[in-house]
């Protein structure tokens, strides 16, 4: 995740006194997107230092922040390098920035650019207007699908390590009722996480408008929960015993905990989430999933001894 640039003054193109400066994050990535939509254009670009954290995120932080505007502009020198005191910041930067400030501390005025950097060139033609268009920040289900794979790779390196070890102790849970059965409760013990990870990493992003409930964490254990019933319907048989109903039990607490603790690491990924709203939830529903997860791994670690 070390993803990043030296922060300070970069030129595009041949930039001149007169030429725009954009301000953007020191992510190497928002960066790189930056220069990418502005072909064949001349201007500066000052880069933040934001700990190598995009502009959105870094603005929620603080690190794309007033001070931190303030001091690059000192240190870069760029009010002996242009004329104009203009500076244009991405829209998303807007939370973590107060312009007046910046324009009584540093003699710069701050202008918004659009949320995207591709409507940058429409944007600088337009003689710095954006258009309502361009203000909008969408959530469409193509732009939630592509937050799927980190959140899925970063899970899946945890998995590797989680899903072993559930597996080996049902084989020591179960190793007294012959090889055949202990494979398949191990096999459904893997199944099990693998259906955890799949509700609150992959089909909470993509379903979110339509899930009940507005927190992240209620999204996500609704999805767990339909789930939890889906496989446990393949485990039927399992309920005419008494540590088969347990080990149901058990599932029940485990997969939505997990479920509804991924499904919270996409709400600083969403549109419509804030930094307090973020952590009202995680007070109130991490303590919840944690002893939901403790409770469901007890029962099913407990269920093979009892008689």
């Amino acid at each position: 995740m070390h993803y990043t640039i030296d922060p300070g003054l970069y030129a595009l193109g041949n930039p001149s006194k007169q030429s725009p400066v954009l301000v953007t994050a020191n992510y190497k990535m928002s960066f790189d997107k930056l220069r990418e939509a502005l072909p064949g254009r001349d201007m500066w670009i000052l880069v933040l230092d934001t700990k190598g954290i995009n502009v959105w995120c870094a603005s929620g932080k603080g690190t794309f922040g007033t001070a931190e505007l303030v001091n690059r502009i000192e240190s870069s020198g760029i009010s002996q390098i242009v004329l104009h005191r203009e500076l244009v910041l991405p829209q998303l930067s807007g939370p973590g920035v107060s312009a007046h400030h910046v324009k009584k501390l540093s003699g710069f005025k701050v202008i918004y650019g659009p949320v995207r950097a591709t409507d940058l060139p429409t944007f600088l033609d337009n003689g710095f207007k954006a258009t309502s268009e361009m203000r909008l920040k969408t959530f469409t289900t193509w732009e939630r699908a592509e937050l799927i794979p980190i959140e899925l790779v970063g899970n899946l390196k945890a998995g590797m390590i989680v899903i072993p070890i559930f597996f080996l102790f049902t084989l020591l849970g179960k190793s007294g009722e012959g090889w055949t059965n202990t494979l398949g409760h191990g096999l459904f013990s893997i199944l099990g996480m693998l259906t955890a990870l799949l509700s609150g990493a992959v089909l909470t992003p993509l379903l979110l408008p339509w899930l009940p409930g507005r927190a992240f964490s209620v999204k996500g254990l609704s999805l767990g929960i339909l789930f939890t019933i889906i496989l446990s319907a393949f485990g039927w048989g399992d309920w005419i015993t008494r540590t088969g109903r347990i080990e149901i039990l058990a599932w029940l607490f485990l997969i939505p905990a997990v479920s509804a603790y991924l499904a919270m690491n996409f709400t600083g990924a969403s549109t419509y989430t804030s930094l307090s709203g973020v952590r009202k939830e995680m007070r109130w529903a991490l303590p919840i999933e944690v002893g939901a997860g403790m409770v469901g791994f007890i029962l099913w670690f407990g269920a093979p001894y009892i008689a």
